[in-house]
């Protein structure tokens, strides 16, 4: 079965075509509503890489890919709220702790939705969250500063590095509770609308059946740095978006580009060996956002005086575009992401 076919896509397609991009001006305005968490529940695409066993589809990475592409294009606020979905996910497939039979079924099925907060272990060796051991569970303290689907999510997946300084990571509830405070929804330039706060911990107290990974720092950090070396779905998903407000005469060179920077950046990704080639993954990363940027300008610049209205798609798409620039940064891909900019003529 081809990408083109397979179900998830179709679906994916439909929530898109359907829902999402009809409403995303709005969206991007006023929230993530409800109805669009209730509708990706539904759609099967929480599981999509899911143990099928567990309620998921084992769906291939084209697959998935081809997903967040379609709906990152569609409305990118919904989008990002969904994709941390798939981060707890994959923790719980790998785990061997008792938390992995409690929730994986419920999180593939679409029963749950959950949140990451882990990002900020990636500051290392600055510790912005700190775990002690306690008797039967783990206290946490400190700020987590990014945290995104505050009001939308059922679960969180929070990560601290321990007095071992080992990466902990154990699901929460997704409210505030004694030792969980959330900050007001962050003002941003763009995706406002996925609801991200900031969260302080003081002594959240975690019970030791809710741990999901507990492994040295070092180790964690080695398995978590290939991931953003890669060109995220996204990027291509907001270019060909954007490129969908473009004469064809003036797309289609940017079309023929597009996909051939997508087809090697996704070879790569699909390369066995994820620790190599790590200077072409971050070149072609950095060529995927030069596309993206030059096609929502395109789009904007189609537009004309109409495109900067807060109701206009074409501005919608360049602020997340502005956005994806960032997001998964660490300082590896920044200074590769910076190079490459020096080295384009003005």
């Amino acid at each position: 079965m081809t990408v083109a076919v397979h179900p998830l896509v179709a679906r994916a397609r439909e929530l898109a075509d359907g829902l999402l991009a009809p409403a995303a001006e709005r969206v991007d305005q006023e929230g993530v509503p409800l109805g669009h968490i209730e509708a990706i529940k539904r759609s099967g695409l929480l599981g999509v890489a899911a143990p099928v066993a567990y309620g998921g589809s084992a769906a291939p990475a084209a697959v998935v890919r081809e997903t967040a592409e379609i709906l990152a294009g569609a409305c990118c606020s919904t989008w990002f709220v969904q994709t941390q979905h798939h981060t707890p996910v994959r923790t719980l497939v790998t785990s061997a702790l008792p938390v992995r039979e409690r929730l994986l079924g419920p999180l593939a099925r679409g029963e749950l939705l959950s949140g990451v907060a882990y990002a900020h272990l990636r500051s290392y060796p600055r510790v912005p969250v700190r775990v002690r051991a306690e008797a039967g569970g783990r206290r946490f303290h400190g700020t987590v500063p990014w945290y995104t689907g505050w009001g939308l999510n059922d679960v969180l997946l929070l990560a601290g590095v321990t007095e071992d300084d080992e990466a902990l990571f154990a699901f929460v509830e997704a409210r505030e509770q004694p030792g969980l405070r959330a900050s007001e929804p962050m003002r941003l330039a763009a995706l406002t609308a996925a609801r991200t706060v900031s969260l302080d911990l003081d002594g959240l107290w975690v019970p030791e059946e809710s741990v999901a990974l507990r492994t040295p720092y070092e180790d964690w950090a080695a398995a978590d740095r290939p991931k953003t070396r890669n060109a995220n779905p996204a990027v291509f998903g907001i270019t060909r978006a954007a490129l969908a407000l473009v004469e064809e005469a003036y797309a289609a060179p940017l079309r023929v580009r597009l996909e051939e920077v997508r087809r090697r950046a996704y070879a790569l990704a699909d390369h066995p060996v994820p620790q190599e080639h790590t200077g072409e993954r971050l070149a072609l990363r950095a060529k995927a956002f030069t596309l993206m940027r030059t096609a929502t300008a395109a789009a904007v610049v189609a537009g004309g005086g109409r495109a900067t209205a807060l109701d206009s798609r074409a501005q919608r798409l360049a602020r997340e575009a502005l956005f994806l620039l960032v997001q998964g940064q660490t300082a590896e891909s920044r200074a590769a992401h910076l190079g490459k900019l020096a080295e384009q003529p003005g």
